[in-house]
C-alpha cells in the first residue's frame, strides 16, 4: 500500500508526425520521470489517450514501459471501460508482468446505478490479478461513484486499494477520507486540488503536471504529506498558472505543449484531440518562462 502513497503520474503517449507512437519518446519520458523522484507511473489512462490506441499498441507500449522501468518504480495499468464483460476480457487477456495495480474508471455513457457500479467493480476486482484502484471522474462519464459506494467496495473487496477521485466536490472528498478502512487510499484527480486534498488527509495525487516537473510536483507532494505546508504552498502558487493552463483548450493538449516546449516529446495528439491554440500556446510559453 505505501508504494503508492505520493505522487503517481498519469503518463502521456507521445506520438511522432504520423501519429504512431513514438518509443524514443517514451523512453526520455520515462527516465525523465523516474530521475525525478515520482511514486509511482499510471499508463493508458485519460491523458495517455488510451481511447485512441488499438489493442496491439496498448500491448506493445505496456510492454515498453514495463521493461523500461525495469521494477525502478510501479507501474498501474488503465483498464476500464463501460462494457463490465470486455473489461472482464482484457484483464484476463492482459500480461502483469512488471504490473502492480489497475486503475479502472467509472463506466461512461450508460449512467448506470449505484447497484450498477458497485457489481461493476465488484467483478473487477474478482478478476483482477492485481490490486485495483477506482476512478471516479464525473465530469468525464456523466456518472458519479457515491462515497457510500466506494465505502462499500473498499470493505467488501480486499484487493480494492483506493480511488482517483477527481468529482471536485469537497464535500464528498472529505467523507471519503473520513470513514475508509485503514488500508484504503483516497487520491487526487486534479492538480489544482493536490494541496487542499492532501491536508484533508488524502494519501496523494495521480499527477498530469508531473509529467513535464515530475521533481518539484514530486517535492510539494512531499511537504504536503509531511504537513510543512509552508513550503507546499509556496510551489503550489509557483505552478498555478500553469496547472490552470493544463486544462485550458483539453487534456492531453496542454500538457503536450509543454512537454514539446521542455524536448521531451513532439506537440502531436490523435484525432478528435488536437494540439492548443495559438492564444493557449503562447499563455503556455510565458507561464513556462516564470516558472524557471
Amino acid at each position: 500500500m505505501k508504494k503508492f502513497r505520493g505522487l503517481g503520474v498519469a503518463v502521456v503517449t507521445p506520438f511522432k508526425n504520423d501519429t504512431s507512437i513514438d518509443f524514443a519518446a517514451m523512453g526520455r519520458i520515462t527516465e525523465h520521470l523516474i530521475s525525478g523522484g515520482v511514486s509511482y507511473i499510471v499508463l493508458l489512462g485519460t491523458t495517455g489517450e488510451a481511447t485512441t490506441l488499438n489493442k496491439d499498441e496498448k500491448s506493445a507500449l505496456t510492454s515498453f514501459v514495463t521493461e523500461t522501468v525495469d521494477k525502478r518504480v510501479p507501474i498501474v495499468l488503465g483498464i476500464g471501460g463501460n462494457n463490465t464483460n470486455e473489461v472482464i476480457s482484457a484483464i484476463r487477456h492482459t500480461s502483469f508482468e512488471g504490473i502492480d495495480a489497475i486503475l479502472s474508471v467509472v463506466p461512461y455513457y450508460n449512467r448506470p446505478s449505484q447497484k450498477g457500479l458497485y457489481q461493476h467493480f465488484r467483478q473487477i476486482s474478482t478478476s483482477s490479478p492485481v490490486p485495483v484502484i477506482l476512478y471516479n471522474v464525473p465530469a468525464r462519464t456523466g456518472c458519479n461513484l457515491m462515497p457510500e459506494t466506494t465505502l462499500e467496495l473498499a470493505r467488501d473487496c480486499e484487493n480494492i486499494i483506493g480511488i482517483k477521485e477527481a468529482s471536485g466536490n469537497f464535500e464528498q472528498t472529505m467523507r471519503l477520507i473520513k470513514d475508509k478502512p485503514e488500508n484504503f487510499h483516497v487520491f487526487s484527480g486534479n492538480d489544482m486540488d493536490a494541496l487542499p486534498f492532501i491536508a484533508s488527509g488524502g494519501a496523494g495525487i495521480i499527477s498530469v503536471l508531473a509529467n513535464a516537473y515530475p521533481a518539484e510536483w514530486s517535492e510539494m507532494v512531499s511537504q504536503a504529506l509531511k504537513s510543512n505546508f509552508r513550503v507546499a504552498r509556496e510551489i503550489h502558487y509557483k505552478y498555478f498558472e500553469l496547472i490552470d493552463l493544463l486544462f485550458a483548450d483539453g487534456n492531453p493538449a496542454g500538457i503536450k505543449a509543454i512537454m514539446n516546449g521542455m524536448g521531451l516529446c513532439q506537440n502531436v495528439l490523435r484525432l478528435p484531440l488536437v494540439p492548443v491554440n495559438r492564444s493557449i500556446a503562447s499563455r503556455v510559453a510565458k507561464a513556462m518562462d516564470q516558472v524557471k
